[in-house]
């Protein structure tokens, strides 16, 4: 195919410039998903003190000699307060969950094993010790979370928990989306205005963006005007990280999808010999990225699977490649010889086994909703019948 390169070469070609963008410090409370560009150190211990983890009686273990045993409550302890005084022998203090043990305690007993008179509580049984020691979930100064690591909830817990009001992430990317094409119009109004579609790109897109781990801040759909076309382009260059394109890839009289970027755009690459997906292509312009999709919708969320998202996500510092792993599984359906481009075929789960879907046409909308998987045919592949395995990757 000349003038083409293969998809691995592409694939590799984009991975090899979705690298993280430069740090930033976020609010913790702001950072759910973010991927952090520094460790999360403790900036206090945890617990803070010795501290209860029932509610019931602080006691010296060693009053517990004799049981039952009785002792004389002087004081109380709550969450959230100071230690009370320290305690003598033969007493006791009131205790709560995650309160402080006064000086001199080491052992909680639980209420249910105590029985109290007035100022004399009874001990019947001692049981376990209940005490949380001061640092023994971590110190401050311990390194928590290294550089890299997503902040999923449990994540998160532990950097609000290390007492920081900041933390250093990876910035998210910020994404414009153009959609080009005369015939697009916004979804409800193509069918008051003949001869139009309704731009269907551009919410999903948004949507995969998002999940990858960047921000739209901005989506328009265009008419094919070459000098329009170019004034939003250098606006989008100016504000974003990358730029998405859809449509105008071909070489007709109004495709402009890569003359509205002028003689700066540097290619990645220029077309892929793959199908669908063949006009996807990537560049730079300065300090920005272009990525250029089909406009057919099931060409366009294809390549958007395969090359978009793993370039938003290495952008935002996750892991792009991560997301390009092919696996293996067994067709539920014979696949005929394929032709001289690598075909990615949208597929469906029947319980364990893969199914093409009946439309793998570029333009197929409805299709799109039942693809679960992207059967991966090489070039020139033969006919191969049901229960052969496929190579395939969640789509």
């Amino acid at each position: 195919m000349a003038g083409l390169i293969s998809l691995d070469e592409a694939l590799a070609r984009m991975l090899a410039v979705a690298l993280p963008l430069d740090a930033e410090s976020v609010a913790t409370v702001d950072a759910f998903d973010r991927v952090l560009a520094a460790p999360v150190v403790a900036a206090i211990d945890a617990p803070r003190a010795d501290s209860s983890a029932m509610d019931g009686y602080a006691v010296r273990r060693a009053d517990l000699s004799v049981m039952p045993a009785r002792l004389v409550v002087v004081g109380e302890s709550y969450a959230g307060t100071a230690a009370p005084p320290a305690l003598a022998t033969g007493k006791a203090v009131r205790i709560f969950t995650g309160a402080p043990l006064p000086t001199g305690a080491d052992h909680v007993v639980v209420q249910e094993n105590c029985d109290r008179d007035g100022d004399v509580v009874t001990v019947r049984e001692a049981g376990d010790g209940n005490v949380r020691l001061r640092a023994g979930d971590f110190d401050l100064g311990d390194v928590l979370l290294a550089a890299g690591t997503r902040l999923g909830a449990g994540a998160l817990v532990v950097a609000a928990g290390a007492d920081l009001a900041e933390v250093k992430v990876v910035r998210q990317p910020c994404v414009v989306i153009l959609g080009t094409g005369d015939e697009l119009v916004s979804p409800g109004s193509a069918r008051e205005r003949p001869g139009t579609i309704p731009e269907s790109l551009s919410p999903a897109l948004a949507g995969l963006v998002i999940a990858a781990g960047g921000k739209v801040t901005r989506r328009e759909q265009l008419a094919d005007d070459l000098s329009t076309l170019t004034a939003i382009a250098i606006r989008a260059i100016e504000e974003a990280d990358l730029v998405i394109v859809t449509g105008g890839a071909s070489v007709g009289a109004r495709d402009f999808a890569k003359p509205m970027f002028g003689p700066a755009l540097d290619f990645v690459f220029n077309k892929v010999a793959m199908k669908p997906g063949k006009p996807v292509w990537l560049g730079r312009v300065g300090g920005t990225l272009v990525l250029g999709l089909p406009g057919n919708p099931s060409s366009a969320l294809v390549t958007a699977r395969l090359f978009m998202t793993p370039l938003v996500a290495g952008l935002a510092g996750r892991d792009a490649a991560g997301s390009l792993v092919w696996q293996t599984a067994m067709l539920g359906a014979e696949l005929p010889a394929n032709g001289a481009r690598e075909t990615l075929l949208r597929a469906r789960w029947d319980g364990d086994l893969l199914v093409p879907l009946i439309s793998q046409d570029s333009s197929s909308q409805l299709m799109l909703a039942s693809a679960a998987a992207l059967i991966r045919r090489p070039a020139n592949a033969p006919a191969i019948g049901a229960g052969a395995p496929a190579d395939y990757m969640p789509f």
